[in-house]
Order: C-alpha cells, then sequence, then structure tokens
C-alpha cells in the first residue's frame, strides 16, 4: 500500500493531530514518513509595490530567524515523536510562497506516495476570508492526500 507518507507540521495543535493520524498509519503500514515544515515567505505583505522590504534587512533577519527557530522546535518534536513510535523519519523545512507549494513540491521530489494533513473543515465565507492550504494540496497535488478533520 502506502511506503512513504509526508506529513506536513507547523508546531500547532492542529497540525500535530494529523501528525498523530499520520504516524498512526505509517506505523500500521511500515512505511517511512517525511515531515514538513514549509516556512511562508511573506513578500507580499513586507515589501513595498517596487519590492524594497519595509523595515529594512534588520527586520527581515529577525524574521526569519523566529520563522527558522519555529521550524526546528516544530521538527525537533514530531522527529522525537516518530522516533517513540518506531517510525523511520526524515524532516525538511522548505520556504515557499505558500505552504501548499512547498507541500506539493516536497512530495514529487521526495517520491511520497501519500500526504497526511490537517484541516479546519472551513467551509463558505470563512474558507475564503482564511484560505485553505489543504484545499489548494487537495486541488493541485498528483499524490493522494488524506485529510484528518
Amino acid at each position: 500500500m502506502y511506503k512513504h507518507i509526508l506529513i506536513p507540521t507547523d508546531g500547532s495543535e492542529l497540525s500535530t493531530r494529523g501528525v498523530t493520524c499520520g504516524l498512526e498509519l505509517a506505523k500500521a503500514l511500515s512505511a517511512k514518513v517525511t515531515f514538513l515544515h514549509a516556512i511562508e515567505v511573506f513578500t507580499s505583505v513586507f515589501s513595498s509595490p517596487d519590492g524594497q522590504w519595509i523595515g529594512g534587512a534588520e527586520l527581515v533577519g529577525q524574521l526569519e530567524a523566529a520563522q527558522e527557530q519555529s521550524a526546528k522546535n516544530a521538527l525537533d518534536a514530531v522527529a522525537k515523536q516518530a522516533a517513540e513510535a518506531g517510525v523511520a523519519a526524515e524532516i525538511v523545512s522548505s520556504r515557499e510562497l505558500t505552504p501548499s507549494d512547498a507541500i506539493i513540491q516536497t512530495a514529487e521530489e521526495h517520491g511520497c506516495d501519500l500526504i497526511v494533513m490537517a484541516s479546519h473543515g472551513r467551509r463558505g465565507v470563512r474558507r475564503m476570508m482564511l484560505g485553505s492550504q489543504t484545499a489548494e494540496v487537495l486541488a493541485r497535488s498528483q499524490v493522494p492526500v488524506l485529510v484528518i478533520r
């Protein structure tokens, strides 16, 4: 069945549910996992129309350092969880414009045959306002996606 499962995580409570379910599935199938923490690039938020950073290089450096530390914390936690479950795991951090781009690209590059990810399950206006990385992955991925609500 599935031999290599991609499990995106951002360290949130919601993504932790996806990690737990993904690890349980991987263990049951004797599959390996790749954990991904996608670091979103905030160019549209922190840049002016001419592409210059607002707030200068120091602010950008602080934001990037905080993102990197958050990624490290989240990935260290899931790597420990995988080791405790006896599941072979690789960790990946990716800096893309959107998490959905990073998820799709990582699944393809690492030969994953399933993506397991959590979703809030928002609908209607709330989904449009907040966006949905899960919906974007579902719409564009060539790899099957298991959504944990």
